[in-house]
């Protein structure tokens, strides 16, 4: 397709599916992790403040695994200079991606003038990503909302995207909801507003020389590969965290990567025992990692008993041993299974 002249062509290998930055979740453990179930997805750190980036302890920060690659940043800021100072650092510390945040709508962003109330200043949030794209190389992108409060109108994320794309943008990445800046939690501005998966599908039918990326309440393969049908890529969020192992046949099934292996979920298990271990050799606790694997075998026979025994030894100091022997409860349990059902039939 051809752009419009008066928006630069986007930059970066798109890649159809990735996995959302959540708070508190997509650490560098986490993303460590999910480099076992699929390569080719991109995934994003945590939201980092611009001020955090500038200011804080980068390695604690930005610091990550070279398996993790594709990565992007994603950022939290308003301000053109200090987003284009931190889209060099990302650039410096090998992201293949930087990305700004327009969709949170917690307090705390709020009343640091970015997340989702940005949606209301288009003209800002463009001034940033000029910014940005005059600074790097790297694709810059924005995650947003299809609106806020009463800005909710499809002409108003139309409008939005607009003034954005003509900054350089390379790809939006559309939650499917709206957020309330008031009245509702984060969470709840997750669940709440209802999804309008057809302004998304309709913004690319629009404007089609831009990269449209869907987000909210999307939860397997199947699904993306029918949204795949309207839009160019789609963003997982929470199924990520709560049944990681749908991204084990995404290399393959999204991909196109015919010769991409398809992991078991042992497999996956017994691949994190090096990581576990290097961190009990820097002196760090494996529930830092171990916690991100506790619905690695959600839906199987035994994942109770897999995540017992991980949730009981935060601080153990032998993760292979605790790792087999989860495995072990996992097989008597699905062994167990199997005999009820075959007694049964």
């Amino acid at each position: 397709m051809t752009a419009s002249p008066d928006i630069a062509p986007p930059r970066g290998v798109l890649r159809p599916l990735s996995v959302a930055p959540m708070m508190d979740r997509t650490d560098r453990h986490f993303r460590y992790f999910m480099r076992r179930l699929t390569r080719h997805t991109l995934l994003y750190t945590e939201m980092v403040t611009t001020g955090a980036v500038i200011h804080g302890d980068r390695e604690l920060l930005l610091g990550f695994h070279p398996d993790e690659h594709p990565i992007a940043l994603q950022l939290g800021g308003d301000d053109p200079t200090e987003l284009a100072r931190c889209a060099r650092i990302a650039a410096d510390w090998g992201y293949d991606e930087v990305n700004l945040n327009v969709g949170c709508p917690s307090d705390r962003v709020q009343n640091g003038n970015f997340g989702a109330c940005l949606m209301a200043e288009p003209e800002r949030v463009a001034e940033g990503v000029a910014a940005m794209r005059a600074a790097v190389d790297l694709p810059v992108t924005v995650k947003h909302r299809i609106g806020i409060d009463h800005i909710d109108r499809y002409e108003d994320m139309l409008r939005f995207v607009t003034v954005v794309a003509a900054a350089g943008a390379d790809r939006f990445t559309v939650h499917a909801r709206k957020a309330w800046l008031q009245g509702l939690s984060p969470k709840e501005n997750r669940e709440v507003p209802p999804l309008r998966y057809d302004d998304v599908h309709r913004l690319k039918r629009e404007l089609p020389h831009l990269d449209i990326e869907i987000n909210g309440g999307l939860r397997d393969l199947d699904v993306t590969l029918a949204q795949l049908a309207h839009v160019d890529a789609v963003m997982i969020g929470r199924a990520a965290v709560d049944e990681p192992y749908l991204f084990a046949e995404a290399d393959r099934r999204v991909f196109g990567d015919a010769a991409a292996a398809v992991p078991t979920r042992e497999e996956v298990a017994l691949a994190m025992i090096p990581y576990l271990e290097g961190l009990v050799a820097a002196g760090d606790r494996v529930h830092r990692a171990s916690r991100h694997m506790l619905t690695l075998f959600h839906g199987v026979a035994g994942t109770r008993a897999w995540k017992r025994l991980l949730s009981e030894n935060p601080r153990t100091t032998e993760p292979a041993a605790m790792i087999r022997e989860a495995l072990a409860r996992v097989a008597r349990a699905s062994a167990s299974s199997r005999a009820v059902v075959a007694a049964g039939a």
